[in-house]
């Protein structure tokens, strides 16, 4: 284990942090808002730590191995939550350590998942750096670093990797640099475009962009107390419901559209299967919720389905209305989505799309070979065969999530709360969606849960943003001593 290189790597990430940080100080002192003291000490601890860790640390290899890689992640995430935690702290926003700490990690993660009882009290620049964490994490502050790491002396597709969502990781071009910068010019073109549109809609610039970086990076802290639904304006719903389900998407299609592959976008299995149960679950929703909610108009039932069924399948967790409200017919499909998640390659997190018709196809597979036991039938997406590895490792997955999603559960409803509050609590939060129903509903926070449960809820949430295997592996002490590292996927 090259721990020189960890420490260096994790020393610049506190760095670009810091400068990260920078935004927050501006708007602060833009509205002459009394948090710009707490923000400027946050940047400046930041930014010594980072320089210290940076300079002292020397590294034996120029390329970051397999261990080094899944050290530098897990760590990563977990430091820059800590890290990113100041200003909430030091602002006296969320006096709180283990409050700031889970509306950060909530932030960077996309969770959503806030703490806040009266987010509109919140000074204008710690309420920034609160959505700004969201547009931070979308991507990946370590994607980030990645695109920047040949020019430390470092290699970073181990980290690249580790980092990227998905079952498979491929590079969009051969240079994981030039893929990051890729990827971020898309990420910023749409920022850029819904915020135009926003305000081109009534909206504030500033709240605009705060809806943005909550929208793009799909994660869903409002700056309102009704969230999206503050504004009452279809145009506003529409345009960020859309956004929300574009960024669901693999990011990849996108570079494909712009190169003229048009064809291949439209024969995407994964594409066409999330758009499908998108379309599906609305349609449901909105008959659903027009004959038992009391809508005047099969309208306005459609753009709240529409909205909230985008909202939860690419764990945003923006509301219009409140959802705990609706049927449990209703529920119960928002509840499914909260699993399935986006697509890979997108800023959504729960179990994937990908990963879910792989599953399907490996089931049909098996009914097939009971009558065809001789058959070899390889499992194909887009007309790539899957390898027996991949479809292995997401049976895995698949596993390992049903069991922390269970003991999970068992542990959270020890706080007391009902079994609905503690059954989509954890889903919530491990799916990196945000609201649940009942205890930490959309009208709610999870202010209420007890200090034991917020840290675990943030435990989960890091495990939902990073797949889980790059954690738990971490926590096996022979991945520390052991020079035979056996990948993890």
């Amino acid at each position: 284990m090259d721990f020189g290189a960890i420490v260096k790597v994790l020393g610049y990430l506190l760095l670009i942090e810091a400068v990260l940080m920078v935004p927050s100080l501006l708007v602060a002192l833009y509205y002459n808002s009394p948090d710009r003291m707490g923000i400027l000490i946050s940047i400046f601890i930041t930014l010594i730590v980072g320089f210290i860790m940076s300079r002292v640390s020397k590294y034996r290899d120029e390329d970051i191995q397999g261990k080094e890689g899944l050290a530098i992640v897990g760590l990563g995430w977990i430091l820059v939550s800590v890290f990113g935690a100041l200003p909430f702290v030091l602002t006296d926003a969320i006096p709180s350590w283990i409050d700031a700490f889970f509306e950060t990690v909530s932030g960077f993660t996309t969770t959503g998942a806030s703490v806040v009882d009266d987010i509109e009290s919140f000074p204008k620049g710690v309420l920034f750096w609160r959505s700004f964490t969201h547009w931070i994490g979308g991507m990946g502050i370590l994607v980030f670093t990645v695109a920047i790491l040949p020019m430390l002396g470092l290699g970073g597709f181990q980290v690249y990797k580790i980092e990227s969502t998905g079952p498979m990781a491929d590079r969009i071009v051969p240079r994981v640099r030039d893929t990051a910068k890729i990827l971020y010019t898309i990420y910023l073109t749409f920022t850029i475009i819904e915020i135009i549109l926003l305000m081109l809609g009534g909206m504030p610039f500033y709240d605009s962009a705060l809806h943005t970086f909550g929208t793009v990076g799909t994660g869903g802290f409002g700056i309102k107390a009704n969230s999206v639904g503050y504004y009452n304006s279809t145009y506003i719903h529409l345009i960020i419901g859309t956004f929300m389900i574009m960024c669901g998407i693999n990011f990849s299609l996108y570079y494909s559209l712009f190169k003229g592959k048009w064809r291949d976008v439209l024969r995407n299995e994964e594409l066409r299967f999330y758009l499908s149960i998108v379309i599906i679950s609305v349609l449901l929703i909105t008959l659903n919720i027009y004959k038992h909610m009391g809508y005047n108009s099969l309208g306005l039932a459609l753009r709240d389905s529409y909205f909230q069924v985008g909202s939860i399948v690419t764990t945003t967790g923006y509301a219009t209305v409140d959802f705990d409200q609706w049927p449990t017919f209703s529920k119960l499909i928002l509840f499914i989505l909260m699993f399935l998640g986006g697509c890979a390659g997108s800023t959504a997190g729960g179990i994937k799309i990908i990963r879910i018709l792989i599953l399907i196809k490996a089931i049909k597979r098996e009914f097939f070979k009971i009558l065809h036991p001789r058959a070899v039938i390889p499992i194909k997406i887009n007309d790539r065969a899957i390898s027996s590895n991949t479809v292995t490792g997401i049976a895995a997955f698949f596993m390992l999530y049903s069991i922390i999603f269970m003991i999970g559960t068992i542990i959270i409803s020890l706080d007391g709360v009902d079994f609905e509050s503690a059954i989509t609590s954890v889903a919530a939060t491990l799916s990196n969606i945000g609201p649940a129903f009942g205890f930490a509903g959309p009208a709610r926070t999870y202010a209420e849960f007890s200090n034991v449960s917020k840290l675990l809820m943030s435990a989960f949430m890091l495990f939902g943003r990073l797949e889980l295997f790059p954690l738990i592996i971490l926590l096996n002490p022979a991945i520390w001593k052991s020079e035979n590292f056996i990948k993890h996927r």
